[in-house]
């Protein structure tokens, strides 16, 4: 079915994919966001869970209570949605250990683009990413935003394994990983200490959609005082409110 700005796919009977757009682009993610927001905000019955993502709103629903053809209608009533901004209003500075042990990659990917580590670690430390998704695993963050000439393919060989809070680059994305093992093709670069994705807390993930984040390089002896610090439930990661 298509709407104007927008189609809607079925994803199975308790589920629909609002696609906004092809590409990956700030405006059409802002979209997604502002959508994704104004609908949970109507607070209809049967509206189980929103999922937002790059270019599309996945949205979760119960037949009984909000039959499709009533959601689709909500859908309509709230497009366009209302302040679809690029911006954001929170960046997040988070602490990343470079190279060495927790970033085994950082020297194959900077002779692989002709840099040198040191010049990767200030061209990704120089500049603030959006927060694209959180998905794969719990409270890992998809960002857009690469330099492109940091760019590099994912790796031929993907680990089983790789360290929780592992900083890595994938093509034209950076990500975080929250504080789990997770396997992964993508090119290790640092890591940090931030748990992005905690139970305990009182708000378990730490970044949203729309978020920015900022990495700040930090030595090994800072990077083991906030982990012990992190994991006694201190954030370790530096919240700013920022105008977008």
């Amino acid at each position: 079915m298509s709407e104007p700005g927008y189609r809607l796919l079925n994803c199975g009977d308790r589920a629909l994919t609002v696609e906004l757009g092809k590409t990956v682009d700030p405006a059409v993610n802002a979209q997604v966001i502002a959508l994704d927001e104004a609908i949970r905000g109507a607070g209809r019955p049967g509206l189980l869970e929103t999922v937002p993502t790059y270019r599309s709103l996945l949205v979760v629903y119960d037949p009984e209570l909000l039959p499709r053809v009533e959601l689709a209608a909500l859908i309509a009533a709230h497009w366009p949605p209302p302040e679809a901004k690029t911006g954001a209003g929170r960046r997040w500075r988070i602490p990343v250990n470079y190279g060495g042990e927790h970033g085994a990659d950082l020297a194959s990917l900077a002779a692989g683009v002709g840099l040198s580590p040191e010049e990767v670690v200030a061209l990704h430390a120089g500049r603030d990413y959006r927060v694209y998704m959180i998905g794969f695993a719990p409270g890992f963050a998809y960002l857009g935003g690469l330099d492109p000439r940091i760019q590099a393919s994912r790796r031929t060989d993907p680990r089983p394994k790789t360290p929780a809070g592992s900083v890595s680059i994938g093509g034209n994305q950076t990500g975080v990983s929250p504080p789990l093992e997770l396997p992964s093709g993508w090119q290790l670069i640092g890591r940090t200490p931030a748990r992005s994705y905690d139970p305990a807390r009182a708000e378990p993930f730490l970044f949203t959609a729309g978020d920015l984040i900022r990495f700040d390089p930090i030595g090994r002896a800072e990077f083991d005082a906030l982990s012990e610090a992190a994991r006694a439930g201190e954030t370790v990661a530096t919240l700013e409110r920022i105008d977008g």
